[in-house]
């Protein structure tokens, strides 16, 4: 979930003013930056992307015409942090010096205390974590927010997310278990969507047709969801008593399905914690 990118440079004087800045252009970055243009919630001209990766940032330019895209931090009023876990303290420390007053984290695992040691006294720090499915504009947030943080900031950070998907505002012992569900969740699902496809060929499809058939009822059955919500009812209108997808799901619960996927979010949340750490 967290960008490909090093830390920043700390020195920014050299580079060209922006309002806001994204420090990281790995995926999540580049969605985040992406989704702010094409919403309308910022100008190009305004956001500044931070890589250290010369081809990546060389990838950045010609997808962002007309922002800054640079190695170093800009003189910014915000940013948003989309490193790896052990750089966004210093990131942090980067964007506070060069003048950003409120700080949005995407790093998995790095608490808002750490971020707040980080920025010193008198900067807004919300800590948030998002999932993949931002890259296409319909993302999943959990998001909370830090010490200094007023109702208007949690707004404002509500309307940096949405810009790539839903946002929902959490405590920030919660955020470790959201990782575990929607931060991993895309895993998840792609994992089952390739299982069916195998098994659509062991049936006796061609497996082009198997993806094409997958792809739709993800796509289906997901707007389904979230128009009607209640996944337990839909589940019940699909089976039919004694018919082909109730002997679909005895097999599926008889192998403890739910039990699996309930044992992976609770991994994937422990192992969040311990991203969180400290590692000296």
């Amino acid at each position: 979930m967290t960008a490909d990118a090093s830390t920043p440079s700390l020195d920014g004087a050299s580079a060209p003013s922006s309002t806001f800045a994204v420090i990281g252009g790995g995926n999540m970055g580049a969605a985040l930056a992406g989704g702010l243009i094409s919403s309308g919630w910022i100008a190009a001209a305004d956001l500044a992307i931070v890589e250290v990766i010369a081809p990546l940032r060389e990838r950045l330019a010609e997808q962002f015409p007309g922002s800054t895209i640079t190695d170093v931090v800009p003189p910014c009023s915000a940013a948003v942090i989309a490193v790896k876990p052990p750089d966004a303290a210093s990131a942090t420390t980067a964007a506070v010096r060069a003048g950003a007053t409120r700080i949005v984290s995407v790093a998995a695992g790095v608490s808002i205390s750490t971020l707040e040691a980080a920025a010193g006294p008198g900067v807004v720090v919300i800590r948030t974590i998002p999932n993949t499915p931002a890259l296409v504009g319909k993302g999943a947030a959990g998001l909370s927010a830090g010490t200094e943080a007023t109702p208007a900031d949690v707004e404002w950070a509500i309307s940096v997310l949405s810009a790539v998907g839903t946002v929902e505002v959490v405590p920030e012992y919660q955020l470790d278990a959201v990782t575990g569900l929607i931060g991993s969740g895309p895993a998840y699902l792609f994992m089952v969507a390739e299982a069916l496809i195998d098994a659509g060929v062991l049936a006796g499809i061609a497996r082009a047709t198997c993806e094409a058939l997958v792809t739709q009822l993800f796509v289906g059955s997901a707007e389904m969801l979230a128009q009607r919500g209640n996944p337990a009812g839909l589940r019940a209108q699909v089976t039919s008593p004694g018919g082909t997808t109730a002997a679909g799901l005895k097999v599926l619960e008889d192998h403890a399905m739910r039990a699996a996927f309930q044992s992976a979010v609770v991994a994937a949340t422990d192992r969040s914690r311990e991203l969180g750490r400290p590692t000296h």
